[in-house]
């Protein structure tokens, strides 16, 4: 099978069909090239969509990440990075082993195809030539074998007239041998070029053309492999990443089946555990007497009760506010039903501990006092490990500053031993200040630890009050016992124990100066204040601003003798300049 026997006068549609080929050639580079345009797309959004999800650094969601659940999804963010450099690894290899190459062969190809077209438009110029050669002689031959026929004629009809002279006779005659002799010549030259051109165009259709249509053949089956190790290469590209995405997938795998639920539960139990415990029964409040009613000591009504029971220590003392009761400065209101106070209770958030600590509304105490028992013993173990870490970490340094000083003084070239002096100094102070801050809050570690349930006694904490765990133990959020923001204390008092009502609060904040104004605000949207220490507004709404955002996202304000807190969002502030404690704005 060969294309210069079974197609020798099929050089134009040859032509043709290696174009074709070559356009196939470079439709396939083009398909090649789109993909890994894709694949790099595709790896481009993964990464992306990787990097949307991922936490931000010093953030809550940092803190989400401890449950093994969202540890998985983290991995499962990783691995998807991977997962797309794979298809990074795609594109490149596809490029470099196909996309390359094949521009480059295509190049070659074509270079060869023109010289193969070329040799052979050569030949058929010469032999087109040799043809044209051969139609001339043999024309010329045919005319001159006329003239010497015509010649020929005229010199018998000459000799055959005898009113012809006889040199006119002889002249014929001799024109009609030179026209012969011009016939036998072209005859011999018309042989000549007639064998030279049936060799010619033996040559040009058994070797000539044959050869170069075998080169053509050759060169149109390379390039049908070549494009067929193209596309193996293709496979085995997309084969060789693939066992390293099944471990990617695997790792997937495996990090949703080490979800664990139940330690989930108990991260969420450690996030959110307050030590407080549940308050105890409500007491039967008699209202058949009717002069005298009993009032419980755990009776959530002492909040909002009438008599008003004064603790004396020396001076004045007030009494302490459950935390999820809101203040009302209102005359007298009608006493809500027990169930709603309940209902009240068990539904509120404990933001606030204490109506002061809404007044300074700074931020939170060093002794993380604000907290409840449970978080703040976390909170404050987590603050002793982060310290002994930094006092290791000073000690280090330490030790490797004393080594050097110890090779400059058995080697004073390498550098003077005093140089260290002042750097061992400063190092010695931080961890000497570092360790009295290590002792201060293990400390106060030690002190809410001695707190904790390891107790058997009844709740101590119930409507409205801490109830003291033996007779000498009050409450007081007026005197010095009072945490830095106005949470909980527990101290022992030598006085006997005494119920605390709601309703002392509310003579101690009536008692108070209340703060200045330091401008107004516009409320643009309706708020419906429901958790403690917040008011309701209505859009439109003017009213007084007392205090300012601090930085957490609310503004004190004031209605009449009612104050509260609003998000700072949904009202339009306007601070007076000469206002005290007003910022000012340039």
């Amino acid at each position: 099978m060969s294309w210069g026997i079974e197609l020798w006068d099929q050089f134009d549609n040859l032509e043709k069909h290696t174009q074709w080929g070559i356009d196939i050639l470079e439709k396939y580079i083009k398909f090649v090239k789109e993909r890994t345009e894709i694949e790099l797309s595709y790896a481009k959004q993964l990464r992306n969509l990787a990097k949307k999800y991922q936490p931000k650094k010093n953030s809550k969601e940092e803190e989400e990440y401890r449950y093994t659940a969202c540890k998985a999804f983290l991995s499962t963010l990783n691995e998807m990075n991977d997962y797309a450099g794979q298809h990074e690894v795609i594109s490149e290899n596809m490029t470099s082993h196909i996309t390359v190459e094949l521009a480059r062969y295509v190049q070659e190809l074509k270079q060869e195809r023109k010289s193969y077209f070329h040799d052979g438009r050569k030949a058929q110029q010469h032999i087109e030539i040799c043809w044209k050669q051969l139609e001339s002689s043999k024309r010329r031959f045919e005319r001159d074998c006329k003239e010497a026929d015509r010649a020929q004629q005229y010199f018998e009809k000459m000799d055959a007239d005898i009113n012809v002279t006889k040199a006119d006779v002889e002249k014929a005659r001799q024109q009609a041998q030179v026209r012969h002799q011009m016939a036998e010549d072209s005859r011999a030259d018309y042989l000549s070029i007639l064998q030279k051109f049936n060799h010619e165009q033996h040559e040009y259709y058994h070797t000539h053309i044959p050869n170069i249509f075998q080169k053509i053949q050759e060169m149109e089956e390379r390039r049908i492999l070549r494009i067929g190790e193209s596309m193996k290469t293709y496979a085995e590209v997309d084969r060789q990443v693939i066992p390293i995405i099944g471990k990617c997938l695997d790792e997937i795998v495996k990090a949703a089946e080490s979800i664990d639920q139940k330690n989930d539960s108990q991260l969420v139990i450690e996030a959110y555990k307050s030590g407080f415990e549940p308050p105890g029964d409500i007491e039967f409040e008699d209202y058949t007497q009717p002069m005298k009613r009993t009032v419980s000591d755990n009776s959530l009504s002492n909040s909002r009760g009438e008599g008003k029971p004064e603790l004396k220590f020396g001076g004045k003392s007030k009494g302490k506010l459950w935390p999820f009761i809101k203040k009302n400065k209102s005359p007298k209101q009608q006493k809500e039903p027990l169930s709603h106070r309940f209902n009240e209770f068990m539904t509120s958030k404990p933001k606030i501990h204490c109506f002061r600590s809404l007044k300074r509304g700074g931020a939170a105490p060093e002794d993380f006092s604000n907290l409840p028992p449970e978080q703040r013993r976390k909170k404050l173990q987590q603050k002793v490990d982060e310290l002994n870490k930094e006092i290791q970490k000073e000690m280090d340094q330490r030790d490797a500053i004393t080594k050097m000083k110890d090779v400059y003084l058995k080697n004073p070239q390498m550098g003077d031993p005093a140089s260290l002096d002042h750097k061992l100094t400063e190092v010695s102070q931080n961890i000497d200040k570092l360790r009295l801050e290590a002792q201060k809050f293990e400390a106060w570690l030690a002190e809410v630890e001695g707190r904790l349930p390891a107790r058997s006694d009844q709740a101590r904490r119930q409507s409205g009050m801490y109830e003291a765990q033996n007779p000498t133990t009050v409450n007081n959020c007026a005197q010095d016992r009072e945490s830095p923001d106005g949470s909980y204390t527990e101290e022992q008092s030598q006085e006997s124990e005494v119920k605390v009502l709601a309703t002392d609060f509310d003579d101690e904040f009536d008692d108070e100066e209340p703060l200045p104004a330091i401008g107004t605000c516009k409320a643009l949207y309706t708020f419906e204040g429901q958790n403690e220490g917040t008011i309701s507004v209505v859009e439109g709404e003017t009213l007084y601003v007392i205090e300012e955002d601090k930085g957490d996202g609310w503004t004190r304000i004031r209605r009449n003798e009612e104050e509260g807190y609003v998000p700072t969002s949904y009202v339009e502030v306007y601070l007076d300049k000469n206002a005290k404690g007003a910022k000012t704005y340039i």
